[in-house]
């Protein structure tokens, strides 16, 4: 059975470190008892502060790079060496310590020569396959987005597929590639990561279940973690609320 739990932290630091060591010791555990973990990663300024926290602990971790499969949640479809990718910021920092190669690191494709979002969305659903993820983090939006799913967008009405191009994103670029809902939900754990007063009001709508919001929407089969700031957690009520 599912179950949520929400961890509130002092400011964006802090939430950055408690989730790298977090994310590590999972990792480190889950590979103790499986061959391959797959992990789902967001893009973002914290998850950026996060990764350079995680490069940090790495060594000496324990941790098999080998056997770590790295996806990505969402990107922006715009050419490969363009600093707005999500993977681009994220591979920079986890490669400061990690051994990042192609085989184990699958970014979404990227603009260079494509027809378009749609076409590399379905390049990304079959190398994604019926893959299930051990951890995905996500970010949340001010408007309550998650991913590239955005809401009162056609993005939020996609069910039947797993990856999609989205075109006319209300957030520049206009052209992106997400995982749907579905595809978001086939996690064990699902990680939200949220910080500031302008998160506060999407953070407590959708911790409590308001469905105009996509944020409200992915939840991970065996358990959903939000870790928030101080400023994120603002309008929870006390009752959500936990200790780690």
């Amino acid at each position: 059975m599912s179950f949520l739990r929400v961890a509130r932290l002092t400011d964006a630091a802090e939430l950055a470190d408690v989730v790298a060591h977090r994310l590590l010791d999972r990792i480190v555990a889950l590979q103790a008892t499986q061959e391959v973990v797959h992990v789902c990663l967001t893009g973002g300024n914290t998850a950026n502060m996060m990764y350079e926290r995680f490069a940090d602990l790495v060594p000496g971790s324990g941790l098999d790079v080998s056997r770590l499969q790295l996806w990505w949640t969402d990107e922006r479809f715009v050419p490969a060496t363009d600093p707005d990718r999500n993977s681009l910021q994220a591979v920079t920092r986890l490669a400061r310590t990690l051994e990042v190669n192609s085989a184990t690191t699958h970014t979404m494709p990227a603009a260079d020569g494509r027809l378009d979002a749609h076409q590399c969305a379905a390049e990304y659903a079959a190398e994604l396959g019926e893959t299930h993820f051990d951890v995905t983090l996500l970010g949340v939006g001010e408007d309550g987005h998650v991913g590239s799913i955005f809401p009162n967008h056609q993005s939020f009405e996609a069910t039947t597929k797993t990856v999609i191009g989205v075109t006319e994103s209300p957030k520049a670029p206009a052209e992106r590639i997400t995982l749907t809902i579905p595809a978001i939900n086939r996690t064990d754990e699902l990680w939200f990561i949220a910080n500031g007063t302008p998160k506060a009001d999407v953070v407590a709508r959708a911790v409590q279940g308001d469905k105009s919001l996509p944020a409200a929407h992915p939840q991970g089969e065996r358990a959903t973690y939000w870790f928030v700031d101080r400023a994120a957690a603002a309008n929870l009520p006390d009752q959500y609320r936990c200790e780690f």
